[in-house]
């Protein structure tokens, strides 16, 4: 804020309310996943927005979601490579003992926990579901 980055700081008074709203919806402190994950769904809601801002021409108002992005991606672990992703996959599946496409409930189940914050679950779905075979 003494650094008088307005857009820093709207960012992060938007950020700050949702979780500070998520805490009183929970009526308990989050714990880091759940910090994260809301982080994450403020990231996607963003990227939405720009997809729309550019689909009507509104570059202006692309950009300033694109820089938002920004702000929230620094607040987040480095994602997970496809490869360490995939990796990750096979423990949990090895660990539930899946081995068809009708066990992607559990693996996911149990995959997404470890994985909050640092991949998109449709990727991690995805990964899954090749790996079983589907």
């Amino acid at each position: 804020m003494r650094a008088g980055d307005e857009l820093r700081k709207r960012t992060l008074r938007m950020l700050l309310s949702n979780l500070k709203l998520a805490e009183v919806e929970a009526r308990r402190q989050l714990d880091e996943p759940e910090l994260l994950g809301i982080i994450q769904k403020e990231v996607k809601t963003r990227i939405e927005s720009v997809d729309e801002a550019r689909q009507y021409k509104r570059d202006d108002l692309a950009e300033a979601s694109q820089a938002e992005i920004d702000v929230l991606l620094t607040y987040l672990p480095e994602p997970l490579t496809e490869a360490e992703l995939k990796q990750l996959a096979q423990e949990v599946i090895d660990q539930v003992e899946a081995s068809s496409p009708g066990d992607i409930g559990r693996v996911m189940k149990e995959l997404m926990p470890k994985v909050q914050g640092r991949a998109d679950g449709k990727a991690a779905s995805q990964i899954v579901r090749d790996l079983l075979g589907s």
